[in-house]
């Protein structure tokens, strides 16, 4: 059983940026994707972007040319740099990491507000 544990998290001015990180009990070297997801209140989650096990990235239109996300195998940790932050990017934002099972954070919330 692999935990993730997110952070990172907290209130930013429009503009502004935050680096979330989710750290992993275990290797994160036998997951195939690690993912980041949103969701806002009344909202259904959404896939915020993905990095695969060779490096490959995929990110929603939305998140595209403002946020990235990266993984360090060596440090069991996944991060979602976002830059240039809105308020429709205020959500609960949840790591994910995907091999033989799949694997959630408890989240962390994201405010983008002035």
């Amino acid at each position: 059983q692999v935990q993730l544990v997110e952070s990172g998290g907290g209130l930013v001015q429009p503009g502004g940026s935050l680096r979330l990180s989710c750290a992993a009990s275990g290797s994160i070297v036998s997951f195939i994707t690690m993912g980041w997801y949103r969701q806002a209140p009344g909202k259904q989650r959404e896939l915020v972007a993905f990095i695969t096990s060779g490096g490959s990235t995929n990110y929603a239109d939305s998140a595209k040319g403002r946020f990235t996300i990266s993984r360090d195998n060596a440090k069991n940790t996944a991060y979602l740099q976002m830059n240039s932050l809105k308020p429709e990017d205020t959500a609960v934002y949840y790591c994910n990491a995907n091999g033989r099972s799949a694997y959630w954070g408890q989240g962390t919330q994201v405010t983008v507000s002035s």
